[in-house]
């Protein structure tokens, strides 16, 4: 258990470099078994998750070997079809990725229902409904281990997914790249990562088109090779640091950013009264520390819309904003714990259901909070930050699982953070 201390009050200034996307990276890194090559992998983020998904290519057969701390490489030559090591893949959301990557090389997988920050109940049905659709047969063990299986081989089809799913959208494109024909995937997820996993695996020979709308055609191949790819910068990290910005006042600037990914967010702090200045790869937030924020609303929908992951920083960011922000959680069904934790700082914060009321309040106090998710706490920090005094913050893992260094970027913008459990 890592606990940070947290003092308020700082004025933040200066620029902090933004990682790989995790997103991005946990989609990419299964596609590297459809090849049986080297693939090279850059602007990788420095995080936990992605070194738990490391580990688990690598106790299936894959060579892994670092080149510096943001690019490796991945042999998968002698990668073998074993079962995903349960302690493993349960730290881990993203794992059922292997699922479409395991059945696009081997016709077969084994892999345990994934971990990661508890929202409420999230189903595979879109993924398996795709997966059925390809050909293959899947059931569900009584321990929670997928099992599927296309004994006659993938065969590309038309899906009609019933609700746009970010996961099910790359599961099936994992799936689909070495099937037979053409696979058309219908009310499919158009997030930035979508599009950048198409886009590695077309760097390896894939044939994808209309990724980032939402019809997207795989047409499969007999083969793909391996190559270098260098992974997107990470839309929420980005837009963690502007709601910190724009919450604590003076300027900010998220460097290596691409800008158009960060509208949705960008305009709330807009709406809020921060000053949004866009350049071709930075976005810089200023805001007079002696001027109260304005009152917004907050809907959280699949991109371009709001997106769910920085629903709990911006909530952070509102916390003595004049009025009552009303947020409504459209993705999710438990997404609010960091609102009970605010609570304890003085924040007036009210749930009915999927919708959130944030009253402003002229002050926060520092208390202790505890982390239940991965941007939760990192939206505890940000309130730790506007809050007076300390706040001690006890973190069980979940920022390093997002945010590369978070108290040290912290701290280089002049936050007084500290973590005072060694990593």
């Amino acid at each position: 258990m890592e606990q940070y201390i947290i003092n308020g009050g700082c004025e933040l200034h200066g620029s902090v470099p933004i990682s790989g996307a995790k997103n991005a990276a946990l989609g990419i890194f299964p596609a590297v078994f459809l090849c049986q090559d080297t693939c090279r992998i850059e602007n990788l983020p420095q995080i936990s998750d992605v070194h738990n998904m490391l580990d688990i290519l690598s106790s299936m057969g894959a060579h892994i070997r670092y080149l510096n701390k943001n690019a490796v490489e991945i042999n998968t030559a002698h990668a073998q079809n074993l079962p995903t090591p349960y302690e493993m893949v349960r730290r881990l959301r993203a794992s059922y990725y292997l699922i479409g990557a395991l059945l696009g090389r081997f016709g077969k997988a084994e892999v345990a229902l994934p971990g990661g920050c508890d929202f409420g109940f999230r189903p595979i049905d879109q993924h398996i409904k795709g997966f059925e659709a390809l050909g293959a047969t899947v059931q569900i063990t009584e321990g929670g281990i997928v099992q599927a299986e296309a004994k006659e081989g993938l065969v590309g089809d038309s899906v009609y997914l019933d609700v746009v799913s970010v996961g099910a959208t790359m599961n099936i494109m994992l799936a689909a790249v070495l099937a037979k024909g053409q696979t058309v995937i219908e009310n499919a997820a158009r997030e930035p990562h979508i599009v950048d996993l198409a886009n590695f695996l077309n760097t390896m020979g894939a044939d994808i088109t209309g990724a980032g709308t939402d019809v997207i055609k795989i047409r499969g191949v007999e083969r793909l090779r391996g190559c270098t790819y260098s992974i997107i910068p990470d839309q929420i990290e980005a837009g963690t640091y502007l709601a910190l910005a724009t919450a604590t006042g003076e300027e900010v600037t998220v460097t290596g950013v691409i800008p158009k990914h960060l509208e949705s967010i960008t305009a709330k702090l807009s709406e809020m009264g921060a000053e949004v200045i866009e350049e071709d790869d930075s976005v810089t937030v200023r805001r007079s520390k002696n001027e109260r924020l304005h009152r917004i609303n907050v809907k959280t929908q699949p991109y371009p819309g709001f997106p769910t992951d920085a629903q709990p920083p911006l909530m952070a960011a509102c916390l003595r904003a004049k009025g009552t922000t009303v947020f409504t959680e459209n993705i999710f069904t438990n997404r609010y714990r960091h609102a009970e934790e605010f609570r304890r700082l003085g924040a007036a914060v009210s749930i009915e259901g999927r919708v959130a009321y944030v009253t402003g309040v002229e002050r926060l106090t520092g208390a202790p909070l505890t982390a239940s998710d991965l941007r939760g706490g990192a939206a505890m920090l940000v309130a730790g930050l506007c809050a007076e005094g300390a706040t001690e913050l006890l973190d069980d893992g979940y920022i390093d699982r997002g945010y590369d260094r978070f108290d040290a970027c912290l701290s280089a913008l002049g936050a007084d953070v500290r973590c005072a459990a060694p990593r």
